[in-house]
């Protein structure tokens, strides 16, 4: 987990670059604190009844760190753009209209994003979501004028990350919708088990990150960062079972 405080997140615009893709729906609710109780027993209620498998499973996060503690996040999916077309409706949208809106006090964002498959650290989730149920959320706005460093700072995370020993994984995410002044364009995820993680002092990166790309290399890496991001800020998303479709 520590691996991610180091590492940063990038931007695929709005193409994909094969037929095939994995991406999430998330939406950052504000829930009524008044009414948490019959909040949850309906978001729950819904998501079992419209959110329980495939594309359309839903998993529920309460984000506990940073500017949007105390939001929820509400996940679809893996999904692509095309399964939009046959999502549930109907009753489904009827449900969420009288049984969870009433509940909510703000939508504050609703966004697409594509995991970068070839450099996501991703196969030991194998769609589990419970086994790593701690996320540590760091969400980059890119500078204009430095995107060209993306591509090659990406790939030396990830190969260096591929390169260390035990279970690292790590994800890697491009909103497909810009969003102006708001500046969620790229983010990292790191998955842990449990909070002890965080008190352990897991592989050193940059002795991996040296022994890939040569001796003092990491100076650069960091300075290549500097200039590629505008803007950082991390979250702790942790998974709500209750909440959850599954």
């Amino acid at each position: 987990m520590m691996l991610v405080m180091v590492l940063g997140v990038s931007i695929n615009a709005n193409s994909q670059e094969s037929k095939d893709y994995t991406m999430w729906q998330n939406v950052m609710l504000t829930p009524d604190y008044a009414n948490l109780k019959t909040f949850g027993e309906n978001m729950r209620k819904h998501n079992q009844t419209y959110h329980s498998e495939g594309h359309f499973n839903a998993f529920v996060f309460n984000i506990t760190t940073g500017p949007n503690a105390g939001n929820i996040i509400w996940q679809m999916g893996p999904m692509m753009f095309k399964h939009n077309d046959s999502r549930p409706r109907g009753a489904h949208d009827a449900d969420w209209r009288d049984n969870v809106m009433p509940y909510v006090k703000k939508v504050q964002t609703v966004e697409y994003w594509s995991q970068d498959d070839e450099l996501s650290n991703t196969s030991l989730l194998a769609g589990d979501e419970v086994k790593y149920p701690i996320l540590f959320v760091r969400i980059m706005e890119l500078a204009d004028d430095h995107q060209y460093l993306m591509k090659d700072f990406f790939k030396k995370v990830s190969t260096t990350l591929k390169s260390m020993p035990g279970e690292n994984p790590w994800g890697l995410y491009y909103n497909n919708f810009l969003q102006g002044d708001l500046g969620r364009h790229v983010a990292s995820v790191g998955f842990s088990k449990n909070w002890t993680e965080f008190d352990k002092e897991g592989p050193n990166f940059k002795e991996a990150f040296e022994k890939l790309h040569g001796e003092n290399s990491f100076q650069n890496f960091l300075d290549a960062r500097d200039d590629l991001f505008e803007d950082t800020f991390d979250e702790i998303w942790v998974y709500n079972k209750n909440l959850s479709g599954d």
